[in-house]
């Protein structure tokens, strides 16, 4: 069965989502990457849902060799574009995310944006499964989220709304159990007064969960920071930053 969030990021979102990051949050992940992680010029890192490649490009531009997968056509053609004209070395590819197998070791796997948080528990089980096969011995997992329980329970908001480049973006959401998930309902009307509807799921897991599924899968949940390599979590702080590492 297809996650409702493939087709999440087409449309106005796709262009949406790249305003809402910031670049200079981008910059300073991946200065945490390099030092924490012992990345050097040729490391393999493998980004999983890539997104429009922020951090695969970023990366690359530091030398290292990165295979950037995302479920979404027009983000993958984006990143090819990109890495051609850059003469950067990374590999794009569009594929399932559940089903990818990588076909290479790598030293860092990263799921960035909050992106892990799409998937149901049997899935994220899979693909965390398909990560520690293929990550070298001592190779480490970054995952960022501001959907575990510790987060999402004290900033659930039912109603938002903003404005993006002159798209307006409208946002319902209910909170939902069994399994523990927030429902979020958007429309989205641009200047010319068109709109698209969007369904969005998010699972949310307590970091405890998420310490048992990295565990079944092989890997030890190392560190949680709210702010990469400076500062630890603490209790309902905006984001997440999960460091795991496989166990040899």
């Amino acid at each position: 069965m297809n996650n409702i969030n493939d087709s999440f990021f087409d449309g106005y979102y796709k262009d949406i989502w790249k305003t809402i990051i910031p670049a200079e949050l981008t910059a300073k992940e991946v200065e945490f990457m390099l030092p924490y992680f012992n990345l050097q010029p040729g490391s393999k890192v493998l980004d999983m849902m890539c997104g429009y490649g922020r951090h695969a490009i970023a990366l690359a531009e530091k030398g290292m060799d990165v295979t950037a997968v995302d479920n979404l056509e027009e983000y993958v053609s984006e990143i090819k574009n990109t890495v051609a004209e850059k003469s950067l070395r990374v590999k794009a590819i569009k594929a399932d995310i559940v089903k990818y197998v990588p076909e290479e070791q790598f030293e860092l796997v990263i799921c960035m944006g909050n992106s892990l948080n799409f998937f149901p528990e049997e899935d994220i089980k899979v693909i965390l499964f398909h990560i520690a096969d293929h990550l070298q011995p001592g190779g480490h997992l970054l995952i960022n989220s501001w959907s575990i329980a510790e987060i999402a329970m004290k900033d659930f908001k039912a109603k938002t709304w903003s404005e993006v480049n002159g798209v307006k973006f409208l946002s319902d959401s209910g909170f939902h159990f069994h399994p523990t998930r927030i429902e979020t309902n958007s429309i989205m009307i641009a200047p010319d007064g068109t709109t698209e509807t969007k369904l969005a799921i998010d699972y949310i897991f307590s970091l405890a969960e998420m310490d048992k599924m990295l565990a079944a899968a092989g890997l030890k949940l190392n560190e949680v920071y709210s702010i990469p390599g400076k500062k630890k979590f603490t209790l309902g702080e905006p984001r997440a930053y999960m460091v795991a590492e496989k166990i040899v």
